[in-house]
């Protein structure tokens, strides 16, 4: 299995320049095509306690953000000029309900992390996460590019890490090493010592170089405990089920999806 097709979601309203120069990067090095999306839903007209009301936009408005969006799309493909081939989508609804519907052309999609602040309505990852069907890679603002140095699995034997890991064998295969995290698991030893070697034989059967097998007990949350690990190991990337649990459990109570989407300093992928 390998990457054919790479989308990447582009703010509409603010520069994501070193998001696209990771996707540009990621896309070339598996020679896939690249996608570009960006979406924006109308502005509410007013918000009256939990009532929000929206205005149709008009056509003045209509027709600025036409040109708002070929104007980044010709930037975009511009920018993709020296890849295989690149792609420009883009519509005035909601972008994480237009980026979960245009997933079904992609093998992997590029987001940026949860906005701050819990302004979900400019851009939601964890609801492409849970709808879109196919594995996101959650890229910090700060970062341009993807080492192919380290990598860590933070590993629950759950669907949705087991999915994760199979969605991550084209990146991990170029890894030079790959750690295997256990954190706080409720499984008995013996059972957790097998679903970790399992785990590890499955790996080096895809010709993974699993470099070490790391077992922690539960210091607090494990979200930011992985995070932690990961800073201590020096990894490029976190391969993660997401959303094991109910996403409003997560909301009210924390945990780790939550962090990887807000907090993490890393590169993440995550399915579910």
């Amino acid at each position: 299995m390998d990457y054919a097709a790479i989308m990447v979601h582009l703010d509409a309203e603010r520069a994501t320049q070193g998001r696209t120069q990771f996707a540009i990067g990621l896309a070339d090095s598996f020679e896939a095509i690249l996608i570009g999306v960006a979406g924006l839903a109308p502005r509410p007209a007013f918000v009256a306690g939990s009532l929000v009301v929206f205005a149709e936009p008009g056509a003045g408005e209509l027709r600025r953000m036409s040109a708002h969006f070929d104007e980044m799309g010709k930037r975009f493909l511009a920018e993709c000029k020296d890849l295989k081939q690149a792609e420009w989508r883009s519509a005035l609804e909601p972008p994480s309900e237009l980026l979960a519907r245009e997933a079904r052309a992609a093998d992997l999609i590029v987001v940026g992390p949860r906005p701050a602040g819990g302004r979900h309505e400019l851009f939601d990852p964890g609801a492409v996460l849970l709808r879109a069907g196919r594995p996101i890679m959650v890229v910090p603002e700060a970062v341009t590019s993807l080492g192919f140095h380290r990598a860590v699995i933070a590993w629950k034997d759950t669907r949705e890490c087991r999915r994760a890991v199979r969605d991550a064998l084209p990146l991990l295969r170029r890894a030079r090493q790959v750690l295997i995290a256990q954190i706080g698991v409720d499984e008995s030893e013996p059972e957790a010592k097998r679903s970790l070697s399992d785990v590890t034989d499955y790996l080096v059967r895809h010709r993974v170089v699993v470099a070490a097998e790391i077992r922690q007990r539960s210091k607090g949350p494990a979200g930011m405990q992985l995070l932690q690990l990961a800073k201590d190991e020096g990894v490029d990337l976190i391969v993660a089920g997401g959303y094991g649990h109910s996403r409003m459990g997560e909301w009210m109570f924390g945990g780790g999806t939550h962090a990887l989407l807000a907090a993490s300093p890393v590169c993440c992928l995550l399915s579910h």
